[in-house]
């Protein structure tokens, strides 16, 4: 080993061409340390390599300081070799996880250890079944449409980005409103005074958009969304449109209120009055992997804890379906 403890290319015959998988955790809390360490040592047992990104590192090895050497670092690592992310929280981590791995079209296999985590695929009591199906490839995989966001100040672009869930302009000072007009491809829609707009994929409309009373989209469908924040207007429902469709918020000049945007609530850029924002599909998905077939009405019923008690099913004149 070299002085930091990792394997130099003389030791650990076949390292090198063992399988990595990234671990990804809510460090923050010990529940997340406690299955970080059982995933690690899970994947150590199977001759696989599991690696952890810098900013997880140190407060890793402070919880498990037996695993020095025998995990990689994510920055030292040939990320093409990484086959599956291991992610332990809830929905921020996993988000947090597409965000490392945005260059990377590796699958995300999310473990909750948060509330709702509508994104993940299994719970905390299923953690070592969950390793031992990925380890043993046996999961499918679903692409998940991502939004692409460009922010322009005249015919300057200040600020490019990405989002899984959604893009927020937002009102930058509490006393202000914002004055917007909104856009569907290329054409003006409707003004009003608002705090925000919320622009979501299918994916996110269970997130942000679900919240401020959009509706709820099948991950299934691609499509934009578009959810008007607190509009002072007779015209400001939630809009969905195609996928090939642009959307855009205008922030007028007017009340000279500044505006913020969110990127799943993540990366933010500040805005000022005549900014323009532009989201469109993103032709770079993020890819889940997926233990259970299970519909995604089930999956809603299961997360919100839906009362569906005195169904019977489909009737035999329905001829079963």
């Amino acid at each position: 080993m070299d002085r930091s403890g990792r394997r130099t290319d003389g030791e650990g015959e076949g390292v090198s061409d063992a399988r990595r998988f990234l671990v990804v955790s809510h460090t923050g809390r010990r529940s997340a340390l406690e299955a970080t360490s059982e995933v690690c040592a899970q994947l150590l047992a199977a001759g696989a390599v599991p690696v952890i990104a810098a900013e997880h590192w140190d407060d890793v090895h402070d919880f498990v300081p037996e695993l020095n050497g025998a995990v990689e670092r994510f920055e030292e690592t040939d990320p093409t070799r990484i086959e599956l992310v291991i992610v332990l929280g809830g929905d921020g981590t996993i988000l947090r996880a597409a965000e490392i791995m945005r260059d990377h079209p590796v699958p995300l296999l999310g473990v909750n250890l948060g509330h709702v985590g509508f994104l993940a695929e299994s719970e905390r009591d299923d953690l070592g079944y969950t390793v031992g199906r990925a380890l043993a490839r046996d999961y499918t995989v679903e692409e998940r449409m991502t939004l692409s966001v460009r922010a322009k100040v005249g015919n300057d672009v200040v600020y490019e980005s990405w989002a899984l869930n959604e893009v927020t302009v937002e009102k930058a000072e509490r006393e202000r409103m914002l004055e917007v007009v909104i856009e569907v491809d290329r054409r003006p829609l409707s003004s009003f005074g608002c705090d925000g707009v919320v622009m979501s994929t299918p994916t996110g409309s269970t997130a942000y958009s679900f919240s401020a009373g959009g509706p709820v989209v099948w991950p299934s469908l691609e499509a934009l969304l578009l959810v008007p924040l607190s509009a002072h207007a007779l015209f400001a429902r939630p809009l969905v449109v195609g996928p090939e469709s642009s959307l855009a918020v205008e922030i007028l000049q007017r009340t000279e209120a500044s505006a913020v945007i969110w990127c799943d609530g993540r990366r933010t850029y500040e805005l000022p009055p005549g900014a323009r924002v532009i989201v469109r599909k993103s032709p770079v998905p993020v890819r889940l992997a997926r233990l259970h077939e299970a519909p995604f009405t089930d999956r809603l019923v299961n997360k919100f804890q839906l009362p569906v008690t005195g169904w019977r099913g489909p009737g035999v004149s329905e001829g079963g379906q």
